[in-house]
């Protein structure tokens, strides 16, 4: 029974016992992902072709803290909220809003947005991201898991070279990093919360 407890994601130490108290929290988290993820998709670093943001690290950390199911519902009501028309997305309004901006180029990378958290959930329901290494081989498989969507669906709108050139290639680096900060991070908060 030690085990299956220990195996929870960071958060569910945080959760009320009264089961109205409990889905109210996990509620005001999921909202609260969302708003984290409005701003990381808002905090833009410009390299070259094609600007970055901190989503692919805020996702990866909600995952991470939230455990699958509440980290997938979090992606979830993000897109929906994207799909309504709010501008969520990095580049909404500019670049369009709702459905139509959701089938634009960025497409795949959202599909992906949603597998990586499901990814990345379900290996800290397991306790994997209190392990830098085991956390890390995690994180480029979720990483992954955005990036060939993404690279796919930019490939079919614009050609496979094209698609390669700025849907893979330019994120290399970037994501690179993202993962070693988010696999540093997650070990951290948990000897943290040990002491």
């Amino acid at each position: 029974m030690a085990t299956a407890i220990s195996a929870r994601p960071l958060i569910s130490g945080a959760l009320p016992d009264n089961r109205t108290a409990r889905l109210l929290t996990q509620f005001g988290l999921v909202l609260g992902g969302t708003a984290l993820l409005v701003l990381s998709a808002k905090t833009k670093v410009v390299l070259g072709p094609v600007d970055m943001s901190l989503q692919t690290l805020a996702i990866f950390l909600i995952a991470a803290s939230f455990g699958l199911r509440l980290g997938v519902a979090t992606l979830v009501l993000y897109m929906i909220e994207g799909a309504l028309g709010w501008p969520v997305f990095q580049g909404t309004p500019e670049k369009g809003l709702g459905l139509a901006y959701m089938m634009g180029t960025t497409g795949g990378y959202l599909l992906g947005f949603i597998a990586a958290a499901a990814i990345v959930g379900w290996a800290a329901d397991r306790g994997w991201d209190r392990s830098f290494f085991r956390f890390l081989a995690v994180l480029l498989v979720a990483d992954l898991a955005i990036l060939i969507p993404g690279t796919a669906w930019l490939s079919v709108l614009l050609g496979a070279e094209k698609g390669w050139a700025f849907g893979f290639m330019p994120f290399i680096v970037p994501d690179l990093i993202k993962v070693g900060l988010a696999a540093a991070i997650m070990p951290a908060a948990w000897a943290l919360r040990r002491r």
